[in-house]
């Protein structure tokens, strides 16, 4: 164990490496200070470079924008391609792998080799690629590009090596899947047609080999040609020319009929004993009109004709819906005999597939099932039922049923909290699903040896919450919160109903929760805040609500002077900041924006409610409308059940609400944090003549807080546009105005007026002249798209402008500022298509971009509440609130909170004047306290009690709190401990009390942070960051060494912005697509231990034999049995395809398998085991078999030798 001192002394000695190094690291290492520490502290890092590694673990959601669905019938195993190039293929609940292409190529088509553990796609970069799933990560193992033709279909017959693949030109080309090498036998579209046709025949929409006879290829153009190709003669059998475009083809059983979709809405029926017209001809919703014509129908795109034994086949498709029905949805149709049903979609119909009990096409279909893929869901039909139920979907895929807007990801959570809110909501859960077994059962997975309670909570748009079940790599929906139910619904006469209109009012845009206390926050996007208390009793209760009128003067907007000159900006014009104009507001003269003082965006439910059991709101804070203009969102937030307090902050400043007494005790602009001594006390607002005297006396109140060297005028502009360490462009020369005095750019004067706040509502009435100005451009709140919406580019180098980062920023956060949001939450704001234009990133400098770089307030940015030291002279740690702002200024403020529980809940919580200040580059993003251990220390919190449970005498209900305190594991007056403090720019570690910095590391020169945490890993601690250029870093604690610096993501939309979130154990994760999770992780052990937590794709399974097809099915019904496709398409028959027609490009499936296998003994006797099984199973099989041969020879010979007795002495006559 090395001593701190030594450690110093080493670093300043030399500088550790073991880092992959990137551009964007600030330094190698942590930079040690001077400041001498007052005791020696033991310290032992552990963690090194080799106990991290990124990679991707699982993908959870719908697939976005899906394209195509193909199914294995053997394995059981679905496959769905995306537009984005993506795979997923589905099994039993925890079987769920994504693939993706590299070519990012939407998938056109996918085909499964039945039984075999491989997959075709067909991409629309006209390249076929075959994967191998007998791996838990599938990879490509042969590629074959396309370069003068453009592929539009793919079949491959059940057990066979051949695909066929249809062409724009109408070519048929055939590929063999062992050697993904093309054959030299083609159908071409000009042989397949007669000599007399004019005309192109179109692309090939349909490619399929007749039941009857595996030698006749079925060829269906889009033109409505139709051509069943004998493939050993190698000419046209039959050719069928009909009117309408040709959608898909679907085979009977018998290979005697055949059905087609058309584009005018019809299904045509052909008998191949006459093919000059169809044997019947259906317009399945074209209904007659009076004047005796049919009504126009949509296309039917895909028809599937499906035999039962026990009744009349099965017609299903999708589409053919007549056009004069307005606002009809989309629909599936099933016909069944004489019945016609038709099931309504939410979402457009993609594709569907009838699941069968064969997979041979020339055996009685029995269709059981139908999955139908939708635009943004995924259903499966039951069809043994008459009334076509739907299965229940194992599947989370709903995560996007309302756009989500924020994520939090909660790692090691209590054992307990899983199961009890897996009850309360398995209460709510619909009814009506289908009584059988999910069909969709392939693949085997088995719960891991590494697992532990994970949770994944996400808002959403429509005011929701959903928490999730994220242990061992899957994602159950657990428990559903539906925020909204707190306030009245807007009535359409209301006039603040006329302006939510079609907006979101409720949407959620951060989230903070407490597993052990069970209690939850959730902050809105029409600045309100709900806390929730957990239960398992319904109550009947009134909701209890809060209005805090938190709103800045115009003063407050911290604005550089007029005489500062910046490269910048390109527009001289620009530089100098707009007068603010005064308007005298009269009673009479009041305009709509006007009247809006001291009203919330929504109202809160004033009667009685019953709540259901699970969690009950408790309060609602609201922040109020002053002026006409609209309360800000929040920025932060942060709570602590055993201290009973909630903190949070917007750009006018913070509020700390005690929950227990329901009372507001601190109301306070940012720039006042930094006032006199006790908060409380200040006078009213000076006349500006005044001001230079009084900031005098402020300046000496704040001399015990700043040192020397930072008294300095320091303005939020160059705090956003430095771009070097140079300390002299950021300290910059006093104000000279007259009637202004800042000190590093707040305003210190004690007269400012003070934000007010309390229960009741506090009317404002005018006094002299107001201000009636709106905030710069900002309505009450906004349509709230999902965290999923925002596409446009970040800067990733220095060489972009530093105004586009705060334009990133102010979509991020969603205020005139530079801020992060709190701890595991994401913001997510909606932005029209004016302001998404607006904030766009560009390298010139605009005057608007400017003008918002210039009118800019100091946010609060990061909270948390905490044991620690307030001043320099605290001997144990009390309480303390720590505040960052988007300045980088960190300001510590002790609380005063009654122990004993009667006092707690009577006697006032006391807020103590600002403590220690600290200052780092850049926006505060994340606060994290360690021991003088280098342990993590928690934040304490309060056991969970259920409030409505019934009362017992002998046992009262009493609160139960759980301290962490720096001191417990030391001395009886202790030792302090480690605070660590995070910027999007830098990170320090300091030691409080003392106060003393010891370590400062930049973090990133480049770029910038966007999410930062202290996390647990391997028993011990990190920094985990993430940076706006797609870089992922770790660094340890306390000396801020970098551990790892992966390049993993461009970061190139605002979605991962909003939702990247750290946790501990090495995980992470982030929205990918509106629709989809995407968890990683960056532990090593957790990389190493992947392929077991992971699901296997492939089984062993025996393929079903083909039924008995009989002595006279066999003679009279064609010879298929005897076709030979190698003999007919291999090089020796057909000859060498032409180079030039695809090139062949060899995968990396093999190298893949052979990573897997080095990655661990576990996956090389995993497969040997498989392989033994198999073949142990075939043995066994041949055994049984010869047994049976063997037996059914010894009954037959015994049979003979007793007819032979019998009819040894019998004459010819007597038989």
């Amino acid at each position: 164990m090395k001593k701190f001192r030594k450690v110093l002394d080493g670093l300043t000695t030399s500088s550790p490496g073991g880092t992959m190094g990137s551009p964007s690291c600030g330094s190698a290492a942590g930079t040690p200070t001077a400041a001498p520490t007052p005791k020696e502290i033991d310290v032992q890092e552990t963690l090194v470079s080799e106990n991290f590694q990124l990679c991707k673990t699982v993908r959870h959601g719908f697939p976005y924008q899906p394209t195509s669905l193909a199914f294995d019938p053997v394995q059981k195993i679905l496959a769905i391609g995306s537009r984005s190039g993506g795979v997923r293929i589905l099994g039993r609940p925890g079987v769920d792998c994504y693939c993706q292409h590299e070519s990012g190529a939407a998938v056109l088509q996918l085909q499964f080799l039945i039984n075999e553990g491989a997959l075709v796609t067909a991409c629309a970069d006209d390249t076929l690629h075959l994967w191998n799933l007998r791996q838990r990560r599938p990879a490509v193992l042969h590629s074959l590009k396309f370069n003068r033709e453009r592929i539009t279909f793919c079949h491959l017959p059940f057990q066979s090596k051949w695909l066929y693949v249809g062409t724009e030109r109408g070519n048929t080309h055939i590929v063999n899947i062992e050697s993904f090498i093309l054959s030299g036998y083609v159908i071409m579209w000009n042989k397949a047609i007669e000599l007399s046709t004019k005309t192109h025949p179109g692309p090939v929409v349909h490619l399929s080999d007749s039941p009857k006879d595996e030698g006749k290829l079925l060829i269906g153009f889009e033109g409505g040609t139709i051509v069943q190709w004998d493939l050993r003669a190698k000419k046209a059998d039959f050719r069928i020319y009909y009117d309408e475009a040709i959608h898909s083809v679907s085979w009977h059983h018998e290979g005697k009929q055949f059905m087609c979709s058309h584009s005018d809405g019809s299904l045509t029926l052909w008998n191949l004993r006459n093919t000059t017209k169809p044997f019947q001809l259906t317009f399945p919703h074209g209904k007659i009109q009076k004047d005796g014509r049919k009504e126009s129908c949509k296309p039917i795109l895909k028809v599937e004709y499906k035999t039962t034994r026990s009744s009349e086949p099965f017609v299903i498709f999708s589409g053919g819906l007549s056009y004069d029905k307005a606002g009809r949805r989309p629909a599936l149709t099933i016909m069944h005999g004489k019945a016609i049903t038709v099931l309504e979609m939410d979402y457009p119909i993609v594709e569907f597939m009838v699941l069968c009990e064969t997979p041979y096409n020339n055996e009685v279909q029995d269709p059981y099932a139908v999955v139908v893929l939708l635009e943004k869901d995924l259903i499966v039909v039951d069809l043994t039922q008459s009334n076509f139920p739907v299965f229940e979907n194992p599947y989370p895929m709903d995560v996007h049923e309302s756009p989500v807007t924020c994520t939090a990801y909660f790692a090691d959570c209590p054992p307990d909290i899983i199961p009890i809110l897996y009850s309360i909501g398995a209460k709510n859960k619909k009814t009506g699903y289908s009584h059988k077994e999910w069909p969709i059962a392939g693949g085997t997975w088995t719960l891991g040896s590494h697992t532990y309670p994970e949770i994944i909570i996400t808002g959403h748009a429509d005011g929701s919450i959903k928490f999730w079940d994220a242990s061992a790599f899957t994602l159950q929906m657990l428990y559903k919160l539906k925020t909204s139910k707190v306030f009245e619904k807007p009535k359409p006469g209301e006039g603040r109903a006329v302006e939510l209109g079609e907006e979101d009012p409720f949407a959620v845009q951060m989230v903070s929760w407490c597993p052990h206390s069970r209690i939850f926050c959730v902050v809105g996007i029409s600045a309100h805040i709900i806390l929730y208390r957990f239960s398992k009793y319904d109550a009947n209760t009134q909701i209890v609500s809060l209005e805090v009128r938190l709103q800045c003067e115009p003063e407050d907007i911290i604005t550089p002077s007029e005489n500062e000159n910046n490269p910048c900006f390109s527009e001289p014009g620009s530089h100098s900041p707009q007068p603010h104009h005064q308007y005298p507001v009269s009673p009479g003269s009041r305009t709509p924006d006007s009247a809006r003082d001291n009203i919330p965006c929504l109202k809160v439910k004033d009667k009685m409610v019953r709540v259901p059991p699970g969690y009950q709101s408790d309060l609602v804070i609201q922040l109020l409308w002053v002026d006409g203009e609209p309360p800000q969102q929040i920025t932060s937030l942060d709570l602590n059940s055993a201290y009973g307090l909630l903190a949070f902050g917007n750009c006018n400043g913070l509020a700390v609400v005690d929950y227990l007494q329901k009372t507001v005790i601190l109301c306070i602009s940012t720039l006042d944090l930094y006032g006199a001594t006790d908060p409380y006390q200040r006078l009213s607002r000076s006349p500006r003549r005044n001001r230079q005297s009084t900031s005098e006396h402020c300046m000496r109140g704040l001399s015990n807080f700043y040192s020397d060297s930072k008294k300095r005028i320091r303005t939020s502009y160059q705090s956003l546009t430095e771009l070097t360490d140079n300390q002299q462009s950021i300290d910059m020369e006093r104000s000279k105005s007259p009637t202004s005095d800042h000190v590093n750019g707040h305003c210190t004067s004690p007269t400012s007026q003070p934000c007010s706040a309390g229960k009741p509502r506090i009317p404002m009435g005018p006094e002299g002249p107001r201000l009636t100005r709106r905030g710069p451009g900002r309505p009450p709140f906004r349509k709230a798209q999902s965290a999923a919406c925002m596409e446009i580019s970040l800067p990733v180098s220095h060489t972009e402008g530093h105004a586009s980062r705060r334009a990133m920023l102010q979509q991020l956060h969603g205020v005139t500022m530079y801020s992060h949001d709190e701890h595991h939450t994401t913001a997510a704001y909606c932005w029209n298509e004016r302001e998404s234009r607006e904030n766009s990133f560009s390298r010139s400098r605009s005057s608007s971009v400017s003008s918002i770089d210039r009118d800019t307030k100091e946010a609060i940015t990061t909270l948390q509440f905490g044991e620690s030291y307030g001043r320099k002279s605290d001997v144990l740690p009390t309480p303390c609130l720590w505040v960052g702002t988007s300045l980088g200024v960190v300001i510590l403020i002790p609380l005063s909170i009654p122990t004993d529980h009667e006092e707690r809940m009577e006697d006032p919580v006391t807020v103590g004047p600002s403590g220690a200040v600290q200052m780092l580059k850049g926006s505060m993003l994340r606060f994290g306290f360690l021991d003088c251990n280098g342990a993590l220390i928690q934040s304490p919190y309060e056991v969970w009690r259920d409030l409505n449970a019934p009362e017992d005498p002998d046992r009262p209900r009493r609160r139960k709190l759980v301290h962490f305190s720096p001191s417990s594991s030391q001395d009886a007056f202790g030792e302090g401990h480690l605070a660590i403090v995070c910027s999007e720019r830098q990170a320090k570690v300091f030691l409080m009390p003392s106060q003393s910095c010891l370590f400062v590391h930049n973090i990133t020169e480049s770029s910038f942070v966007l999410r930062a945490d202290v996390v647990s890993l391997c028993n011990s601690v990190c920094l985990a960051c993430f940076c706006a250029n797609g870089h992922v870093m770790t660094l340890s604690l306390p000396s801020l060494r970098p551990l790892m610096d992966v390049n993993y993501l461009p970061l190139t939309d605002m979605r991962i912005a909003r939702t990247f979130c750290f946790t501990n154990e090495g995980q992470a994760l982030y929205l990918s697509s509106p629709t989809e999770i995407q968890r990683i992780t960056y532990s090593q052990e957790m990389c190493d231990n992947l392929q077991e937590m992971l699901g296997e794709l492939f089984t062993p399974i025996e393929t079903p034999e083909a039924q008995n097809r009989g002595f006279l099915k066999g003679f009279f019904g064609g010879n298929a049995h005897t076709f030979d496709r190698e003999e007919l398409f291999g090089e020796a028959a057909a000859g060498k395809a032409s180079r030039s027609l695809a090139q062949h490009i060899p995968g990396q499936g093999g190298v893949e398998g052979m990573k897997v296998a080095a990655s661990g003994a576990v996956g090389e006797l995993a497969r040997a085991r498989i392989a033994l099984d198999e073949r142990g199973q075939r043995l066994g099989e041949l055994e049984e078999r010869t047994a049976l041969m063997m037996t059914s020879a010894e009954t037959f010979s015994k049979h003979a030798h007793e007819l032979m007795l019998k009819c040894k002495d019998k004459k010819w006559y007597q038989f």
